[in-house]
């Protein structure tokens, strides 16, 4: 997901190391030290808010001058789908791969663009679609969980399964409706939102962004101002705070009791499987943002991960 400008100043950086060594190395990508890259371009693009296609296309790696040195190598099986499944099953899930890679390299027949807009539209073959006439979040929850309360315990049944969306929005809609299914009581978490380096308490700037107005600010790198959790409901952190204990972002845990001033959960996959942390409030400052200030949340570092976006998957 980097630009390909970060890679190529560290191209630019290596060569000039490396030629302090050997000369020659100076006209050598990186400096001839090998460098490995993962990713899928059809996947995980560079995110530019407000960008065009063109802009993010060309943000890509494979639109420097280093992709005429890399040399490209696929996996052709996924291992962890595969494990423990029937020969249909195996079967079902690459039909459903073949497609997918079709639709990414712009094989597949049902392609077109809107008349309208221009957008690319795909037309999604019937197997792949789950039909309903009523909620249709209520009806992918039963395809997806099917018995969740009766295995609501159950950490292996919580760590299979999740739902994908494109946006933040609809992972709202999904995770409200599941947390409505959890028994037990809900505990209100709310943030502490401020702005640093305003000046003078009086002055003029502070008072145009009042503390209602900071509370409403959403942004998809911190928490919401308001964070409601019940204990056995599955999370997500969203900060590294402690890596070697298995504290990363993205880890998925499970709440295992709900405090005043911090929250306990448990690693619920992943090699720190088991092992159980005090969750606690910390200060989240946004690095990138187009506000006038700098914006401060204190909070707790998680949401509810029965839903999350396609870049955290």
């Amino acid at each position: 997901m980097q630009h390909r400008h970060a890679f190529e100043c560290v191209d630019r950086s290596l060569r000039d190391i490396m030629s302090s060594i050997d000369k020659s190395r100076a006209k050598k990508p990186f400096g001839g030290i090998t460098i490995v890259f993962g990713g899928d371009f059809r996947q995980l693009l560079h995110v530019i808010p407000k960008a065009s296609r063109a802009e993010v296309v060309y943000s890509t790696l494979n639109k420097s001058k280093l992709w005429e040195s890399c040399e490209v190598f696929l996996l052709n099986q996924n291992m962890r789908l595969n494990a423990g499944n029937s020969d249909l099953e195996n079967k079902t899930i690459a039909n459903f791969s073949k497609w997918q890679l079709a639709v990414g390299d712009g094989k597949e027949t049902n392609i077109y663009p809107s008349p309208d807009t221009g957008e690319i539209l795909i037309k999604i073959p019937d197997q792949y679609i789950v039909h309903t006439s009523g909620d249709p979040i209520q009806k992918l929850f039963e395809v997806t969980c099917p018995d969740f309360i009766q295995n609501i315990t159950s950490h292996e049944y919580l760590r299979s399964r999740a739902i994908l969306t494109p946006t933040n929005i609809v992972v709202d809609e999904i995770n409200t409706t599941i947390l409505e299914k959890v028994l037990g009581m809900v505990y209100t978490y709310l943030s502490q939102d401020s702005i640093d380096d305003a000046g003078d308490d009086d002055n003029d700037f502070r008072s145009a962004f009042p503390v209602e107005y900071l509370n409403s600010i959403n942004m998809p790198c911190i928490p919401k101002h308001e964070l409601k959790l019940k204990v056995g409901v599955v999370v997500m952190l969203m900060r590294n705070l402690n890596q070697i204990m298995g504290l990363c972002n993205g880890t998925r845990m499970i709440v295992k009791s709900c405090r005043k001033n911090s929250i306990e959960c448990e690693i619920l996959c992943g090699s720190h499987v088991g092992m159980k942390h005090l969750i606690p409030r910390i200060e989240m400052i946004p690095s990138d943002t187009n506000w006038p200030f700098e914006f401060k949340r204190v909070h707790f570092s998680i949401q509810i991960c029965y839903a999350m976006t396609i870049n955290k998957s």
